[in-house]
């Protein structure tokens, strides 16, 4: 590396507040999702240069991007996008979520000695514009993270705090971070593309106040590579954590990971789990959840949050459900709000739809609506809340296979509806695993028709009291916009049944996209 080399390197490293001269730095941005936009508008604000690099037309924010004064161009493949990035002889590459980490532009920018990172670290550097700096809770699993993201947020300001939930759930944390108010805390959603960039050895310092991994399985082989290379990149969540490791009992690895992290002196691991807590954990004991974690008499004595019953009353009670609360509040409690304030905001709290959203009764059928479900720990979760199901599934699956899953749940499957263009993997798995259950095949080829034609053909497999399930077991962006527009899709069709009183509702996050992905 030459001198001047070196000199820019040490520059880039040196930056660590906002406060820092970021002025004429020469950062590219890779993509003009939420993400990439939030951090070339961060970036020109702070007085750098900054040129971001995507594939695809946005017009809404490419005018933007000529409004703040950052430079753009949009080239379509990798040569095209290389040659250009290595034109601008960037000094730091800032990478929206998606880009893979063997990525041709990322691995030519870090084989030549330039700093590649995330919008993640980027806004760690960058958390002090304001007096009032905020702790950071990061929360991260291959299920959950969103409901708990919101659930913590709600719990805290609850608590008399200003608290936000942003990151991966939406909100990009640029933007948070440059609010004047500023903020006593953030409730950071990180995807395992996000926290692929913040290993143990990493530059980054991010520093958790509390953190948590909800669970572990399988998702986004095809981007990790593997699925241990997707564990360590979960495990990065707990690195440098200052207060409380929430880790869940029934899940051996996330233990694991609060073992072997490291972790700021005086950090404690605190469990949650649906089972008798022990000491230094959240529980369930006869019908009432219960926090032994921060009790002073915790060994013998235990806070009572709420009851089961009261969340049945509120269609809170999924058993994946209340693991999310018991883990919001495990991590909400280690930020001092208390446990009657914690039960205020479970029982004032509403999930966001698409989520095990429970549309209602048509045509003596129940729809449910788990377009969130974008890999298949999540479609085995709200699997297991319903009998006699007419499953509609399919779209891409991420490099896992559900077979699995099929066979765990064949027995409930009254009938199932293959979407999505990954079909050849879900009907070989039905087929070898639930042979007698009928299969309805709708087109792969995207149409305003292909949601209509699903609910049809599940209509036509159901019979009274069945469930119809819209639990996909895969990401959507083959036929749909996001999950979100893919749960709209059906809400709609099957409102077009005949149910006008059905529920309906809006997600903002999309579950796979480089500007803002979920993992």
């Amino acid at each position: 590396m030459s001198e001047r080399s070196t000199q820019v390197s040490d520059r880039v490293a040196a930056l660590r507040s906002w406060h820092d001269d970021w002025s004429g730095l020469r950062v590219a941005v890779l993509g003009l999702g939420m993400t990439g936009f939030s951090v070339a508008d961060t970036l020109v604000e702070l007085g750098s240069r900054v040129r971001v690099i995507y594939g695809g037309e946005d017009p809404d924010r490419e005018r933007l991007l000529d409004v703040i004064g950052a430079e753009r161009a949009m080239l379509r493949g990798d040569d095209a996008q290389l040659a250009d990035l290595v034109e601008f002889a960037p000094e730091l590459v800032v990478v929206s979520p998606g880009y893979r980490p063997d990525h041709p532009l990322t691995s030519w920018a870090e084989a030549n000695g330039v700093a590649v990172w995330g919008d993640i670290e980027l806004g760690w550097r960058l958390r002090d514009k304001t007096n009032r700096v905020a702790d950071w809770i990061c929360v991260t699993g291959t299920n959950g993270k969103t409901t708990t993201s919101q659930l913590t947020a709600h719990m805290l300001v609850a608590g008399g705090l200003r608290a936000a939930p942003v990151g991966n759930i939406g909100v990009p944390i640029l933007d948070a971070l440059r609010d004047p108010q500023g903020y006593d805390a953030l409730v950071v959603e990180l995807s395992s593309f996000q926290l692929h960039r913040l290993g143990s050895e990493s530059a980054s310092g991010v520093s958790p106040y509390a953190s948590v991994c909800l669970n572990i399985a399988d998702d986004h082989l095809d981007w990790h590579g593997s699925f241990d290379a997707y564990v360590a990149a979960k495990a990065n969540v707990y690195e440098r954590t200052q207060v409380a490791c929430v880790y869940n009992r029934a899940d051996e690895r996330t233990m694991r990971m609060v073992e072997e992290a490291d972790v700021v002196e005086g950090a404690r691991a605190v469990s949650f789990g649906l089972d008798s807590p022990p000491s230094s954990g959240f529980g369930v004991v006869e019908g009432l959840l219960l926090d032994r974690a921060y009790h002073a008499e915790r060994r013998n004595e235990a806070y009572e949050l709420v009851s089961v019953e009261e969340l049945s009353q509120r269609g809170l009670h999924a058993p994946h459900m209340v693991q999310n609360i018991l883990a919001a509040a495990a991590l909400a409690r280690s930020r001092g709000v208390e446990p009657a304030q914690i039960a205020q905001a479970i029982l004032s709290f509403q999930p966001d739809p698409h989520r095990v959203q429970r549309l209602g009764a048509v045509r003596e059928v129940h729809w449910v609506d788990d377009s969130k479900a974008t890999n298949a720990h999540a479609a085995d979760a709200s699997l297991r809340a319903f009998n006699d199901v007419v499953w509609v599934v399919g779209g891409l699956l991420k490099g896992v296979d559900i077979g699995s899953l099929v066979a765990a749940h064949a027995s409930r499957l009254r009938g199932a509806v293959v979407i999505g263009a990954e079909r050849v993997a879900v009907l070989e798995a039905l087929r070898r695993h639930a042979p007698e259950v009928p299969v309805i095949e709708v087109s792969p080829v995207q149409t305003e028709d292909t949601m209509t034609d699903a609910v049809t053909a599940a209509l036509s497999l159901a019979q009274a009291g069945d469930t119809v399930l819209l639990s996909p077991a895969a990401a959507s962006m083959d036929q749909f916009t996001d999950y979100a527009d893919r749960g709209r899709r059906f809400q709609a069709a099957v409102r077009a049944l005949g149910g006008d009183a059905l529920s309906g509702g809006d997600a903002g996050d999309d579950d796979t996209a480089a500007g803002g992905a979920s993992a």
